[in-house]
This record gives C-alpha cells, sequence and structure tokens, in this order.
C-alpha cells in the first residue's frame, strides 16, 4: 500500500525538511571534518581530518526516518525507540541524539555550542574517540551495529512484555541479505498485541551493499508485496528521490502504519478480536544511497550507486577539486539556515524533537538497567537431593534445575520479566515441568490436539538458535530477565552472537551512565558425552573455549557434577548482572556426590579437594592428583580412583574437583582464579595432575599454564573420536575413561610402572573386554553400566 493523504502543512514540510538537513550536516561533518565546524571561513586541506573512516551510503535514510519518527512521538505521546539495523550508520544515530540534546548532557565535554559540534566531528572514527557504528557509547541504542542480520530479533525481544512500547526496527537491505535476518520476519508470530509492545520493521531499500546491488533492492514492488504478505506483514511503500514528496509520504504513511497498530492492539486489549496473529504493519522506503550527498566524482556515478557507501569523495585533504565538491555538498544543507550564532540548533527546529524520556536517545528501555527488577527466585534447598549414600542415588539434574525454574516463573509472574528460550528443546533437555506454570508462546493456529501452545506462554521455543539468542539479547538488553537452553554442540551457531554481545557488555560497562543488564544465561545439555542416539555430528564441546577468550570481567563457565552444584550455578548465575554464564550439564540419569550444603560451599570456592574421595596421608603430599572438570570426566575420575586404590592400595591419591572452570586461571587473569597459594594446596607443586576435562584438553593447558605445577598437569578430554554408540564406549574412544585414567596415573608416578605391571596388564585388558563386549551386546558391561562409588 501506498499512502496519498499528505497531513503535514507547508509550514510544517519546511520544519521536518530542515531537520533532516541538519542531521545530514552533522552526519557528513562527523566523517570529514576535524575544525571549521560551521564552515564559517572556506574549507581548508587542515580541516579535513587525516583519515576519513564511515558510512554515508545509509545514513540520510536514517535520518529520514529518525525526523518523521519524531514527528509521530510528539502528535501521538508514543514511547518508541529505534533500532538501527544498517550497521554503519553511526553518524545518523549520533547526530539525532546530539540534535535531541540527550548526548550533550550525557556528555557534557560536547555541548550545543560551536565548539562542542567540533568536537562532536572530531571525536568520530578518531583515536581516543567513538567507533564509526551505532554502539554502547550511542545514547538510544541496544544494537552494536558492527555484525549484520540481528536489528529485527533484537527489537522483537525488546518488545516482548513490553505492552506501550513501539520498537522501530530499521532493516538495511545488505542486512537483509542474511539468514538470521530472514528467520526473524517469523517473529511476528510470537508477538501477543495482548500483553506485548509493537515492532515497525522499515526495511530501506537503497539498492547497493559495498559494491553490488542487493537482492531485495532489485525486487519489485509486486514481489516484495507478495514476499511480506507471505510473512504475514502488511506492507506499505513509500518511494522516490525528490524530498518534499518524500516527506509528504512518510507523514502519511507514518499516520497509517501507527493507526494500525494501536488498531489491532486495542481490538484485543478490549476483547473485540482473538489474540491471535494479526497481519502487523510494516514499510519498505525505498531512497537512494547516498541521498543528498554528490551526484558525481570524478565523472563517475555516486549518489544512487554503491560508490555512496562509505566516503564518496575520498581525497579532500590532497585534492582542491574534491574538497571543492565537499564543501559544495556540506553548504548545499544551509547550516546558516540550521544552527544559530552560539552552533545551537535554532529553537524552531529544537521544538521538533520529542521532551524528556520521549527522546528515542533518552529513553529507559534503550538503557534497560535503569528498568531491571531484581528477580524473584526460590530457596535452592527447597529442591536438594538428599546425599545418604555417595553416589548410589541416579538422578536427571536438569530435570531438578527445571523444578526450580518452574517457581522461578511462578514468583515472577505478575513481573512479567521472565523467559525462557530455547530451539524446540526444553522437554528434551529435561526441563519440562515449567509446563506446569507455564506454556510455548504460539501465535498462529493451535489444534486441539497440540500439547502446551498458548498464546500466553513464556518459553519461546523456535528452531532457529538465532532467533532465541536475539531474542534474549534484546528482552535482556531492556531490563528483564532470561534463560538459553541448547544442544551443546549447535550453541556454535551463534558463536558470533555470542561475541558481539560480549563486546557490547565489555564497553557497555565502562560507561557510567549505562546501567547494569541481567546477565545472559546459557545452559548447554545434551552434552559431548551423551549423544549415544545421535553420534559424531551431534558432539562439540568447544564453545566454552570461544567464551573463554572474553574478557575475564565478562564471563564465567561452570560444569557442575550434580543436581545439588547445578542447583547453586542456577541460582547464582539467574542473579547476576552484565555477564555472560556458560552452565554444561547432562540431562541424563547421573549419580549425585554432594549434599547442598557441600555444593553450596564447593561451589563459592570454585575448585576443591573432595576429602571423601580422597587416599592420602595429610601429613605428607600425595602421589598423584585426579582432577576433574563436568559431570562424565567426575565420575569416570571416581571410577579410576576406586580401580586405583584397589590395584595399588599404598598409592596416595588426591581426588580434585573443578566446578568454576575459571578458578584455574591465575588472579591476575580472571577474578574468580585461585590465588597461587591456594592453587597449589590443591594441586601440589610437583606432583602429577591427571585431569579429566569435559571439552577439548588444551583449554586446561592455556587456563593453567601461568600456573607453579603446570608441567605435571595432563588433560584429558574429547579428541574428536565418536560415533552413535554407547556412553562408556564414548569416554574410551575419547580416552577419558576410568581405564585410560588408571594408566595415565600409573605412567606418571615416577618408578610405578615398574612396580606394578599386572595392574596395567590388567587395566589394558579391561579395554580390550569392553571393545569386545560393546560390539557384541550393544551395550556396556554391567560393571561399568551397574558402577557405583564405593569408599
Amino acid at each position: 500500500m501506498t499512502a496519498v493523504a499528505a497531513p503535514l502543512s507547508p509550514e510544517e514540510l519546511s520544519l521536518i525538511d530542515r531537520y533532516w538537513r541538519a542531521a545530514n550536516y552533522l552526519s557528513v561533518g562527523q566523517i570529514y571534518l576535524m575544525n571549521n565546524p560551521l564552515l564559517r571561513e572556506p574549507l581548508k586541506a587542515e580541516h579535513i581530518k587525516p583519515r576519513l573512516l564511515g558510512h554515508w551510503g545509509t545514513t540520510p535514510g536514517l535520518n529520514f526516518i529518525y525526523a518523521h519518527l519524531n514527528r509521530i512521538i510528539t502528535a501521538r505521546d508514543l514511547d518508541i525507540i529505534y533500532m538501527c539495523g544498517p550497521g554503519h550508520g553511526g553518524p545518523g544515530m549520533v547526530a539525532n541524539t546530539y540534535l535531541e540534546g540527550i548526548y550533550s548532557e550525557i556528555y557534557p565535554e560536547v555541548p550545543e555550542t560551536a565548539d562542542g559540534l567540533q568536537r562532536l566531528f572530531k571525536q568520530f572514527s578518531f583515536p581516543g574517540g567513538i567507533p564509526s557504528h551505532a554502539a554502547p557509547e550511542t545514547p538510544g541504542s541496544i544494537h552494536e551495529g558492527g555484525e549484520l542480520g540481528y536489528a529485527l530479533v533484537h527489537a522483537f525481544g525488546a518488545a516482548f512484555d513490553n505492552p506501550e512500547l513501539i520498537v522501530a526496527c530499521v532493516v538495511g537491505d545488505g542486512e537483509a541479505e542474511t539468514g538470521p535476518l530472514a528467520a526473524s520476519w517469523h517473529s511476528n508470530k510470537f508477538l501477543n498485541p495482548a500483553r506485548d509492545g509493537a515492532v515497525l520493521p522499515i526495511l530501506h531499500l537503497n539498492g547497493y551493499k559495498i559494491a553490488n546491488p542487493t537482492i531485495l533492492g532489485r525486487t519489485s514492488d509486486e514481489d516484495l508485496r507478495h514476499l511480506f504478505e507471505g510473512y504475514g506483514y502488511e506492507p506499505f511503500f513509500v518511494e522516490g528521490h525528490e524530498p518534499a514528496s518524500m516527506h509528504r509520504q512518510m507523514a502519511a504513511t507514518f499516520e497509517q502504519v501507527f493507526d494500525r497498530i494501536r488498531s489491532i492492539q486495542s481490538a484485543v486489549r478490549e476483547g473485540n478480536a482473538p489474540a491471535a496473529c494479526p497481519r502487523w504493519p510494516m514499510i519498505v522506503l525505498r531512497s537512494p544511497k547516498g541521498w543528498t550527498g554528490p551526484k558525481e566524482v570524478d565523472g563517475k556515478k555516486v549518489e544512487g550507486f554503491w560508490r555512496a557507501h562509505q566516503v564518496p569523495v575520498s581525497n579532500c585533504r590532497e585534492d582542491d577539486g574534491h574538497r571543492k565538491i565537499l564543501e559544495d555538498w556540506m553548504r548545499s544543507y544551509d547550516p546558516e539556515d540550521l544552527f544559530d550564532q552560539q552552533g545551537k540548533l535554532k529553537a524552531e527546529l529544537k521544538a521538533l524533537a520529542p521532551r524528556g524520556a520521549r527522546r528515542m536517545g533518552a529513553n529507559p528501555h534503550a538503557n534497560g538497567g535503569l528498568l531491571r527488577k531484581e528477580l524473584r527466585v526460590p530457596p535452592i534447598g527447597d529442591y536438594a537431593i538428599e546425599i545418604d549414600d555417595r553416589g548410589s542415588k541416579q538422578v536427571q539434574s536438569t530435570e531438578i534445575l527445571g523444578h526450580y525454574l518452574r517457581d522461578t516463573l511462578k514468583l515472577n509472574a505478575d513481573e512479567k520479566n521472565f523467559r525462557i528460550f530455547g530451539p524446540d528443546e526444553t522437554e528434551s533437555n529435561r526441563l519440562g515441568s515449567v509446563f506446569e506454570v507455564t506454556d510455548r508462546v504460539w501465535m498462529e493456529h493451535i489444534e486441539d490436539y497440540d500439547v502446551h501452545l498458548a498464546r500466553d506462554g513464556r518459553v519461546m521455543e523456535v528452531l532457529s538458535e538465532h532467533l532465541c539468542q536475539g531474542w534474549l539479547e534484546g528482552y535482556l538488553l531492556t531490563g528483564r530477565h532470561g534463560l538459553f537452553s541448547c544442544y551443546e554442540a549447535f550453541i556454535h551457531i551463534v558463536d558470533s552472537m555470542f561475541n558481539q554481545h560480549a563486546k557490547w557488555l565489555k564497553v557497555s560497562r565502562e560507561l557510567e551512565w549505562r546501567k547494569p543488564i541481567s546477565s545472559l544465561n546459557y545452559l548447554l545439555t545434551s552434552h559431548v558425552w551423551r549423544q549415544d542416539h545421535n553420534g559424531f555430528s551431534h558432539q562439540d564441546p568447544g564453545f566454552v573455549d570461544l567464551v573463554a577468550n572474553k574478557r575475564a570481567d565478562i564471563v564465567r563457565i561452570y560444569l557442575p557434577p550434580d543436581a545439588n552444584t547445578l542447583l547453586w550455578v542456577g541460582d547464582h548465575c539467574l542473579q547476576t548482572y552484565d555477564r555472560i554464564n556458560v552452565i554444561v550439564a547432562g540431562k541424563q540419569p547421573e549419580s549425585q556426590w554432594l549434599t547442598m550444603d557441600e555444593a553450596i560451599a564447593h561451589c563459592k570456592a570454585g575448585a576443591g579437594i573432595w576429602d571423601w574421595a580422597s587416599y592420602e596421608d595429610n601429613t605428607i603430599a600425595p602421589d598423584v592428583i585426579m582432577a576433574c572438570a563436568g559431570d562424565v570426566p567426575t565420575m569416570e575420575t571416581l571410577a579410576a580412583v576406586m580401580l586405583l586404590h584397589a590395584a595399588i592400595p599404598d598409592l596416595k591419591i588426591r581426588t580434585v574437583n573443578v566446578v568454576d572452570l575459571l578458578a584455574l586461571q591465575d588472579p591476575e587473569q580472571h577474578p574468580h582464579g585461585l590465588d597461587h597459594h591456594e592453587f597449589d594446596r590443591i594441586f601440589t607443586t610437583d606432583k602429577p595432575v591427571i585431569f579429566a576435562y569435559h571439552g577439548y584438553p588444551y583449554l586446561i593447558h592455556r587456563l593453567t599454564y601461568r600456573r607453579t605445577n603446570h608441567q605435571n598437569i595432563h588433560v584429558r578430554g574429547f579428541i574428536e573420536e565418536g560415533t552413535t554408540t554407547t556412553p562408556f564406549d564414548m569416554t574410551v574412544l575419547n580416552e577419558l575413561d576410568r581405564y585410560h585414567l588408571a594408566l595415565e596415573a600409573i605412567s606418571r608416578v615416577p618408578g610405578l610402572a615398574e612396580k606394578v605391571p599386572d595392574v596395567v596388564e590388567a587395566l589394558e585388558a579391561k579395554l580390550v573386554e569392553h571393545h569386545a563386549y560393546v560390539r557384541q551386546h550393544g551395550e556396556d558391561m554391567p560393571e561399568v553400566k551397574d558402577w557405583r562409588w564405593r569408599r
């Protein structure tokens, strides 16, 4: 649909066009100038930055949208935030927040004066300044524009449970080519008009990427209409290049679009329509790339072509002709008509911006820590597993955590500030008890035989890890809480999204005005050691390696060995802020080791000696340390300790468990790192350490390389061996099983192998016996399958 009615009077048209020109002027100035911000003298070479960085092509369209959103906010008193999908539209976002005043309020060193303009221009993409994209430093932004594809999913995450909020999300046509963005259009099937806010997608078609046309930019209006109607939207088209016509079209279109949004929400909230899946409006905006910039440079087309993408005139310091093009371009916006003698935006233009928190740069939803409320959680002791005989009880640890999450949902039902996200795996990951108090949200048709689907569910499942992560990020960044449950092997799908969020947290923690948001919490289950029915494709524990690369004050990695430790870790992570917490825990029945009191003490320490599983004389050092991190490695380590003690009673064995993986780092590298004295007390300074680890072995070496005893730490973990086989055979294939661990211990204790050749032979024979048994019977040997810890 194309709007025809024009709500703008000639005076309003003139004002909004001047405001847009002001934003464009500031955007160009940021890319090019370090002095002479108002062109009050002829442009000279020394006024130009030595390095020209930034992106012009998308910016005038972003400024155009921003100006019209300001108008509709003021006219209707709307609560709107701006999601800037075109990643390098940073000049426009900074320019608009400066024009509305919030930028100078946050950064008083950049006042609304000629000197402030000079600072604003110079700092952009300049050493010691600000990035070229919409970053944490940009007021009003909750979307890091460095990587494309996530704007729309962030927008929907922000809108969930925010009934009065409208998220205007600009999707670039280059960004629209990414897989995550293509999937994000389906988010409308999860947005409930009764309790959620609204998302207004604005597909910005300027036709080109860095050096090529865009697919949707070359797609006809008819095909675009069919495409977005198929997605479930009602598309409105705004097209052209002549400013007056475009202003009239956009104003009229916004009137219709915001009427539609209000009509959809009102009908459902007043009981006049079912809370089904409405046809939400969206806008297709076609405007030239580099709109209002130079038409040609050096005889080559610029405006409306990919040459406008970054810096349209590139040699303004050395080339007088290029500098003349830049000066004419900037003067075409008529800065004397926009700014007064002090360099401040003229009053009649300043009056166009919304006031206070209605300014998109000052909206508290874009600084979610301002709105964040503490999550209500039940006491973990209510779910504790009683430990009478260590290891005898078999429990699905994630099922116990599921009970805790069920009651967390119940406690926060009124606040509506906690959701669980996952790719169709809540039941599979044994968290199904949450469905006792809620359902999966589903806005499409529901059949009478469907199970746990509802319009108001608080579990969000979609078979796209990108959408789960993006929804959760948007939810957290606007002040709420959540948990992302996923199969361990496939969390890698969001590696780059994790990276972007970690970078956002790193920067935002350094900005005093950015208030803390709830942590991003991952529960990784269906892990590498229990994929006997899926096979090699589902076996990859490497996500934690990526996580460990990030700044130490941002990330945490937990490997709870049983249900009580998982309860403490889960409870702790949900109450933290400004972090990324990764919890790895199996969903299959497993032995339970620690009482709740022991679990709490152990988790707070991060690592410790398990005296009840050790055989040593406390007056002298042990012969060997059997260390472990992860539920299956813990079981195999304890089984190896039993084997060694039974076969070599005089061997002094210390058993150590690590639940907080980053406790292994020294405290200079990570705040959770054990101090050197404590690390040496636990692991000794010169005794062999046989370390059974859940993931790839090299990470343990990386974390401990600065420790005194690092040369004696011998790690066994996943070595890329696996298939569809039995649980124990998986450990054998990767040499993490009890027999290999025991053999490793014997080989590392000086002189021991020569003393006990019969024990070595017996252990090696067990490996041969296992190999034959499992391939004949299709299950593990009874002594393995039925193994229980015995002191």
